[in-house]
């Protein structure tokens, strides 16, 4: 069966085939060259325009490679000037549209290297030129070579708003997929809560009904001891001394429902890394790590989310590193991301919420960061034992 595509790729490769189409009139514009005027044509006059539509090719084959990834930046801007510039020059060296047509083209991918407002205007900007060139080239009057323009930027106005929709719905798919990744996490800890939530209401059970009257039963049968004689005296005895084991059963059952207090982080913090669209998480998990307890098993998979959310939304990154380890009577989560950095850091409600989570159990946080160099957060949470 065909691969299905997501909507960056149709919007690459239906640019791409679009891009290629424009090479016919290329060659129109050639062979009319040849044809019209055969004297006094040199090699530029037919390699400056390939080369210009080349450039533009190529631009748009580097702008395309990533949209999920693409975020406003000087790699953006310098994608853009190549893109403008190459169609502006095909027009100008072809004395035709062509330059346009491909600017209808770059008006799809103008979204998601320069989103809001800068896009339009770049978006509107970038056709001011063409006015110009068919004044020149088409010998056109201003009215015309302006009407011919607005007829372009209509087109690729509409080029963009299309391309808006699909970056919408793609970040939209995004995000839904981040939140069933932590939907899926979460409802994991909720089955091993509710799993030990049942345990602590059986051992409870057991304790209060089972281990009172079993108690009451020993006592009783030992007061029959001190007053029954003769065989009877010794059943009496054995049926106490059955109490008593019985006795002993409940209550080491009891204790072991109870040390089943924990729940599988490692399995959680898996199916979180899953779903993580646009960004490749790198897990690192101590084989011997053993299950935590319910409360801070929650923390630490909350303080994974935000990290993941952190890292998709204001990082930039593309990969994100992260190690759960026991050192000791805690438990460290160490993440480290590939993205832009920050000069200093700005504590906002995420973190602020991490380390109140934190602190709640004795825990910390410690980022760091440093323009170039991505975020590192070193988490250290006591076990029970020790907080």
């Amino acid at each position: 069966m065909p691969t299905r595509l997501d909507h960056t790729q149709l919007l690459r490769y239906a640019g791409l085939v679009t891009w290629a189409m424009v090479g016919s009139g290329l060659v129109m514009n050639a062979l009319f060259l040849l044809e019209n005027r055969p004297e006094g044509l040199g090699f530029a006059a037919f390699a400056m325009p390939v080369a210009a539509y080349l450039l533009f090719g190529i631009a748009f084959w580097l702008a395309t490679e990533s949209l999920a990834r693409a975020r406003g930046g000087i790699g953006a801007i310098g994608l853009l000037l190549a893109m403008t510039a190459s169609a502006l020059a095909v027009s100008l060296l072809t004395d035709s549209g062509l330059g346009a047509i491909l600017m209808m083209v770059m008006a799809a991918v103008v979204p998601w290297l320069l989103p809001g407002w800068p896009g339009v205007a770049w978006l509107v900007l970038q056709h001011l030129p063409l006015v110009g060139i068919f004044m020149q080239g088409l010998e056109f009057r201003l009215v015309e070579a302006l009407l011919q323009s607005l007829l372009y930027a209509g087109v690729s106005g509409f080029v963009y708003v299309a391309g808006l929709v699909a970056k919408q719905q793609a970040e939209a798919r995004e995000e839904q997929r981040r939140l069933n990744a932590e939907l899926r996490a979460t409802r994991s800890l909720l089955a091993d809560s509710a799993r030990v939530g049942e345990r602590l209401r059986i051992s409870r059970e057991l304790h209060d009904l089972l281990g009172h009257h079993l108690t009451a039963l020993s006592l009783n049968l030992e007061v029959a001891g001190h007053l029954s004689e003769g065989r009877a005296q010794e059943h009496v005895r054995q049926a106490h001394t059955l109490a008593r084991l019985l006795l002993t059963d409940v209550r080491e059952a009891v204790s072991a429902m109870r040390g089943e207090d924990r729940m599988d982080l490692a399995a959680a913090l898996r199916t979180l890394a899953e779903g993580v669209p646009a960004l490749e998480v790198v897990l690192e998990i101590d084989a011997a790590l053993p299950a935590h307890e319910a409360e801070r098993a929650q923390v630490l998979l909350r303080c994974a989310q935000e990290i993941i959310t952190n890292a998709l939304r204001h990082a930039q990154a593309r990969r994100l590193w992260l190690s759960l380890r026991q050192e000791g009577t805690a438990i460290r989560l160490s993440a480290r991301d590939d993205g832009v950095g920050s000069d200093a850091v700005r504590a906002g409600n995420g973190l602020s919420g991490m380390r109140e989570r934190l602190l709640a159990f004795g825990g910390r946080v410690e980022v760091s960061t440093a323009p170039g160099r991505g975020f590192h957060i070193d988490i250290h949470l006591p076990l029970e034992a020790a907080a």
